[in-house]
């Protein structure tokens, strides 16, 4: 079986990785404080060919298929108006973010660095004697040129999968970097937030941000009565969920374990893409390696914590039973009304520019009798057209066609009189060690379609 140059490269290092994680767990060493010898090397190679044939053998599912084929027709250069909202503009937007992943955060160490010569000639020996402060910059570096391989391997997985060529992006680069560095108009918070989201969405240690409104969502789920109690479902056509704004899309796998047929929808074609390298790359737990904190220096007990690796995924990303749908949700299911039996909003309604029609778009894609549940905060954006309470959010969905039913006690505490909506403190901020906390009141609740 033949493998592109670029796999074997980006894998076998990343495999590696794998390796010296969870070496490094037992024995507390960095996999970037020594090096590794021939014949471990080989062994790891061998492994790889070997996972690699399985993960071929895989294959995509008829409905992803379809799904792949209306994308790519839709992201054609000429279907549509080509401006910076055209889904293959933006798609080329996120590749040149992730390729220059290395330039834009070395270029903040780099400041940094040299911010640091103005610390005065007496005080500077002794943050050297004691903490050896001025290594730090060359470690950083070093994580981050690993971030860039990783990013490298998202470019690559993500021009196979859209079918672009190498070219069309060099010449996107060229262009969009015209009479600057490189890497200038390339979107370095996109990116970084969107490599923090393998460890929120699909590593162990961000468990402690999922677990409590993961399992508010399937309590809520099995209260349905739409399976058989056992948490799959009964005898009869697959239940269809959809969840708009899935991120990564770790809640839709989690779902789809339940028995259902999962349909996650994400209009960031930064998350999109990096979702695609996960599909493509499911087959080893725990096969990837991220140095995510290294590129913000707050609010850290230790500089270990900082500089620490962080293994993902830690469940195989099994996707046959999961569509990903990419675009606009209030516009991407045009013709899909009353399709769905359960829509999941989670960490989602508040992003909306016109709230109503996320509400709109919510009620007429449940079929009659059809469960809309909601987890998450309200915390609106920039510009929003309506910013309503959470009883005007209430009051105006009743108005639409919804009745609100009892939820389970593990979804928290009522919220307010006279409503079956529960909250409980939801944390958000990637990082389990941090020194900072940030935590909302999500909002839990569940409402049928008339």
């Amino acid at each position: 079986m033949q493998i592109p140059a670029w796999v074997l490269t980006a894998s076998l290092l990343l495999l590696s990785d794998l390796v010296w994680a969870e070496h490094s767990a037992q024995n507390h060493l960095d996999p970037l404080s020594f090096g590794l010898h021939l014949p471990f090397l080989e062994e790891v190679h061998t492994t790889f060919l070997t996972v690699q044939e399985g993960c071929q053998s895989a294959g995509s599912t008829e409905q992803q298929d379809a799904e792949k084929a209306r994308l790519l027709d839709r992201m054609r250069r000429n279907n549509g108006q080509w401006d910076t909202n055209h889904p293959r503009h933006r798609l080329l937007q996120a590749l040149h973010g992730f390729r220059r992943y290395e330039e834009t955060h070395v270029e903040d160490v780099s400041r940094w660095e040299g911010l640091y010569r103005h610390v005065s000639k007496r005080q500077r020996p002794i943050l050297e004697k004691t903490i050896g402060y001025s290594g730090k910059f060359g470690k950083a570096k070093q994580r981050m040129v690993h971030n860039a391989a990783v990013s490298e391997a998202i470019v690559q997985a993500g021009l196979g999968y859209y079918e672009m060529e190498a070219t069309e992006l060099e010449d996107y680069i060229r262009d969009a970097e015209k009479g600057g560095p490189a890497g200038h108009g390339a979107d370095k918070v996109s990116v970084s937030q969107t490599l923090k989201h393998f460890i929120k969405d699909w590593a162990s240690e961000g468990g402690v941000e999922r677990g409590p409104g993961f399992s508010c969502v399937f309590d809520n789920l099995r209260s349905l009565n739409l399976s058989d109690g056992s948490g799959h479902l009964a005898d009869g056509p697959r239940r269809q969920v959809l969840i708009p704004g899935a991120g990564l899309g770790r809640l839709g796998h989690e779902v789809a374990q339940l028995g259902y047929q999962v349909t996650i929808n994400e209009w960031s074609m930064y998350m999109n893409v990096a979702y695609r390298f996960l599909e493509q790359q499911h087959c080893v737990r725990n096969s990837h390696m991220l140095y995510p904190f290294v590129d913000n220096w707050s609010h850290h007990a230790t500089d270990e914590d900082m500089q620490r690796p962080v293994s993902f995924p830690d469940v195989a990303a099994n996707s046959s039973s999961v569509v990903l749908v990419e675009g606009d949700f209030t516009t991407a299911f045009h013709g899909h009304a009353g399709e769905f039996d359960v829509v999941i909003t989670y960490f989602f309604i508040d992003t909306a520019r016109n709230l109503m029609t996320y509400l709109e778009t919510i009620h007429r894609l449940l079929r009659p009798g059809g469960y809309w549940l909601n987890f998450g905060p309200l915390l609106y954006g920039s510009a929003p057209f309506v910013q309503l309470s959470l009883e005007e959010i209430l009051l105006v969905s009743q108005s639409l066609g919804f009745s609100f039913v009892e939820i389970p006690s593990s979804c928290g505490e009522p919220t307010l009189p006279g409503w079956p909506v529960r909250w409980m403190e939801s944390i958000y901020g990637f990082n389990a060690r941090a020194l900072v906390k940030h935590a909302y009141k999500s909002q839990a609740w569940a409402a049928q379609k008339h």
